[in-house]
């Protein structure tokens, strides 16, 4: 049975939840400004916004994500996982608490300021905390987590803000972080952080509580031993490149977020009103359809999750890339047959169902796999910057695919940019296919060995040199 897996996982589960309850927060902020902005631009609004202004609050957010880059490297090593997913809370919690008594917009800046500040770093300090704390046969279930609960607060989001004053959302989206920030403190630490620390039996007693067995004596000589092995290794920011094993993480997180956005969900999410308006679709209202939307890719992602260390991160990756480039393909054909004068009123429900579909096969895989490699392909001590460069890379690549599609709609028509993205796709079935590795059922350690082109030492190998180890 799919949940036979999580037994005697419970405090991992624990402190999984626990630890991401940031990312409703999170999901929130990232959803607001569509429902919140026609309400902050009407002439009634308690904080009067300009067109101009509205439109800069998105970029404010993604603002605020790069100036978090450097933060994020620094406090994930020196304060820890644990510690710099509480201090991203506290920038999450002062952000809604400005939303909350904002009088004026440029309050609400510098709250979207400090969102974008908590989301950077948290979803660089999650991923790598959930990888280092849960047994190997959840990893995938328990690291998907954080996209979870992000739709969940975009589909909060959606639902509340049309209907109430805009110091609802922010009294809900700040308990949750609230709630983090008096639960988690109470979690273990990564006892792959404590023992980088040299903090060894501060290591030992998180990973027995964590394991909620007194049998960890293997697994525990395994990862000193690991951590040992890898200390031999130079962690400087440059090795990203100078290593191969780390220039082929780095290339692997690098072409997957390009092609997260080169699948056109950034354009989705943000152009799906419009996208519907212009197949000519009258079968659901814009509101109805971007709840609809998120709806569906929750339902997928937590399938998906569900099925990740059953199937492997691979095999996911490869349908959902072939299965959403097919959607973009039809979308694309619809918009070719209107462009050229045809008649589909009689088919113009093709639009809403495949955007739909499409939702649900980007969730199942190309939507949901990428955050659970980018913390099981990097080294112990390059993880903090390997990750962190692959969230910028995300931000980065979002704008770009944003200007590929206003570019290529304003010039040649609706249907050139989703050839193009349908094509993104299936060049991504084949760049995993022959890439990236599968790494369900696979330690960190192993995973690393994998990367380098090597053979996995084998269980007495290990055993062998965590004697040694000991003995030194």
């Amino acid at each position: 049975m799919v949940f036979e897996k999580f037994r005697g996982t419970g405090p991992q589960l624990i402190a999984a939840f626990t630890g991401t309850f940031f990312a409703l927060s999170d999901g929130m902020h990232y959803g607001w400004t569509a429902p919140a902005i026609p309400k902050l631009t009407h002439p009634d609004s308690p904080v009067q916004t300009t067109k101009r202004q509205a439109e800069l609050l998105e970029t404010v957010l993604m603002f605020g994500a790069f100036c978090g880059l450097p933060l994020t490297i620094f406090f994930v090593n020196k304060i820890g996982r644990k510690y710099s997913l509480l201090l991203a809370s506290s920038f999450s919690l002062t952000g809604w608490v400005l939303i909350a008594l904002a009088n004026h917009i440029y309050v609400v800046f510098i709250a979207r300021f400090f969102a974008g500040l908590a989301g950077d770093m948290a979803f660089v300090a999650a991923p790598m905390y959930i990888a280092e704390i849960a047994d190997q046969k959840i990893r995938g279930f328990l690291s998907s987590l954080i996209y979870l609960m992000m739709l969940t607060g975009i589909i909060m989001v959606y639902c509340i803000t049309p209907f109430t004053p805009l110091y609802v959302p922010p009294i809900i989206g700040g308990g949750f972080v609230l709630l983090e920030l008096i639960i988690f403190p109470f979690m273990p630490e990564s006892p792959y952080y404590l023992l980088t620390k040299d903090k060894r039996e501060e290591a030992r007693a998180a990973l027995l509580r964590l394991r909620n067995t007194d049998n960890i004596d293997k697994e525990f000589e395994e990862i000193e031993s690991a951590l040992a092995r890898q200390k031999t290794e130079t962690g400087r920011p440059q090795d990203l490149l100078l290593v191969s094993s780390n220039r082929k993480a780095l290339l692997i997180m690098s072409v997957l977020n390009a092609a997260q956005h080169f699948s056109s969900i950034s354009v989705m999410l943000m152009n799906l009103h419009l996208i519907l308006a212009s197949a000519g679709s009258i079968y659901i209202k814009d509101s109805t359809a971007a709840i609809l939307f998120s709806l569906v890719m929750l339902t997928s992602a937590l399938c998906s999750s569900l099925l990740m260390d059953k199937f492997g991160r691979k095999a996911l990756l490869i349908n959902s890339s072939i299965l959403t480039g097919l959607c973009l393909l039809i979308i694309a054909t619809y918009f070719q047959f209107k462009h050229t004068g045809a008649n589909m009123d009689s088919i113009s429900w093709i639009p809403v169902a495949t955007v739909m579909l499409y939702a649900a096969c980007f969730k199942s895989g190309l939507g949901l796999v990428p955050i659970v490699l980018t913390a099981e392909l990097f080294p112990t001590k390059l993880k903090a910057i390997g990750m962190t460069l692959a969230d910028a890379s995300y931000v980065v690549w979002a704008m770009i695919s944003l200007s590929v599609y206003q570019l290529l709609h304003d010039r040649f028509g609706m249907h050139v940019p989703f050839f193009v993205y349908a094509t993104s796709c299936f060049c991504t079935a084949i760049f995993t296919y022959f890439v990236i590795p599968e790494t369900k059922g696979k330690t960190l350690d192993e995973i690393q060995y994998i990367l380098k082109g090597e053979v996995p030492p084998s269980k007495e190998d290990l055993e062998g040199a965590n004697q040694e180890f000991i003995k030194k």
